[in-house]
């Protein structure tokens, strides 16, 4: 059974900087598609990056483009987002996503990650 577990939340004000990371356990973590799914209460949850299982190819949702930065370390078995000048709207809960690489490539959709973290809250002040 794999499980994965997010780290790195917390409040920062507009304009500044959090690091996300992320594990997972059970299966060799260099096998998984690894990405983050970001979610505001009362609305669905939204795509904001990904990586494939070898960790050079990555993709952005077009809001966090050129802010977010996703790096996969398969030696330590580290997910990372770095999230640079962070706006109010980046306030959400960030969950950490996994599938295995056979399941398929990067895509936007929630529903094509099979395992998911519990979350980790950002928070950014105006």
């Amino acid at each position: 059974q794999v499980q994965v577990v997010e780290s790195g939340g917390g409040t920062v004000q507009a304009g500044g900087s959090l690091k996300l990371s992320c594990t997972h356990s059970g299966s060799p973590f260099d096998d998984y598609v690894m990405g983050w799914f970001r979610q505001v209460p009362g609305q669905d949850r939204e795509y904001v990056s990904c990586t494939s299982f070898r960790g050079d190819s990555k993709y952005y949702a077009r809001s966090v483009r050129q802010r977010f930065t996703i790096s996969k370390d398969n030696v330590n078995n580290r997910l990372y987002l770095q999230m640079n000048n962070l706006k109010p709207e980046d306030t959400a809960r960030y969950f950490c996503v996994a599938k295995y690489y056979s399941d398929g490539i990067c895509t936007e959709r929630a529903s094509d990650f099979t395992y998911w973290g519990q979350g980790t809250q950002v928070t950014v002040s105006a």
